[in-house]
């Protein structure tokens, strides 16, 4: 409703896509704005954490090595053993590094001074669904060799001869394609959409509390939307890591597969 009443009134711009550009902090390249340094900011905090957490392991643990060890705990046990199966341990490195990263870039979105969740830029998703699947298909190729795993791809048994001039494409498509671009984008969409309706109602609260008295009372409910959404946002952040952590592993799991 604010946004609406903001519209209708023509001082206020609502946010848009341009709200997710940044101007590089300095120099003239892309390698220099504020999403990439806050991807090199995650990757110390998540350092830092860990080593800290890990330091000094005790059979009693500090909070901070029971906070350490409940996140791996959690990876460890309903992702990858529970997904993956008998052979998980050697995936875990590459499974708690993407559900740590994904979680905590996203988590960026929510936290003071930074407010900005760094998946919500297109790249960064399509970055870490490219190693997922070069860990994907590298799995299926070593597990079944090279000709093996494309005529699994190309040639399902079973199927009558005809059909594979239907299913041999969709399959190449779905294995090379599809599956990667919905993995990325499943990410990138829901940090996109949560922190742009943050800034609308934020945006939009901020604005008709310097507009008339009336405005002013109801920017209280704008604030309070945007209050509400933050805790709705921080739940979809958190599940959004674990999704793409698990489909990481089923993937691999069914590269593991001898038939999928």
């Amino acid at each position: 409703m604010s946004l609406l009443l903001a519209k209708a009134d023509s001082g206020f711009t609502p946010p848009s896509a341009a709200d997710f550009e940044f101007q590089p902090i300095f120099g003239n390249s892309i390698y220099f704005t504020k999403p990439v340094f806050m991807v090199f900011l995650s990757v110390i905090v998540i350092s830092v954490f860990f080593i800290t957490s890990a330091r000094k392991a005790a059979i009693l643990p500090s909070r901070m090595q029971f906070a350490g060890e409940s996140v791996y705990g959690f990876v460890r046990k309903t992702i990858g053993e529970e997904v993956i199966g008998p052979e998980f341990m050697r995936f875990m490195p590459f499974l708690f590094s993407i559900f740590t990263f994904v979680l905590v870039n996203n988590l960026f979105g929510i936290f003071p001074l930074l407010q900005f969740p760094t998946m919500s830029r297109i790249g960064f998703p399509i970055s870490i669904t490219i190693c997922t699947y070069l860990v994907y298909h590298f799995v299926s190729v070593k597990h079944k060799g090279l000709l093996s795993y494309l005529k699994e791809i190309c040639f399902m048994p079973g199927i009558p001869k005809p059909v594979y001039l239907i299913l041999t494409p969709v399959e190449i498509a779905t294995y090379f394609i599809t599956r990667p671009l919905t993995l990325a984008m499943r990410l990138f969409a829901n940090m996109f959409a949560g922190h742009l309706l943050l800034l609308i109602f934020t945006l939009g609260g901020e604005y008709l509390l310097h507009s008339g008295l009336i405005f002013k009372f109801m920017s209280l409910f704008s604030f309070g939307f945007a209050i509400g959404l933050t805790f709705f946002e921080f739940g979809i952040q958190c599940l959004q890591a674990y999704i793409f952590t698990l489909l990481s592993a089923l993937y691999i799991a069914g590269a593991l597969a001898d038939e999928h």
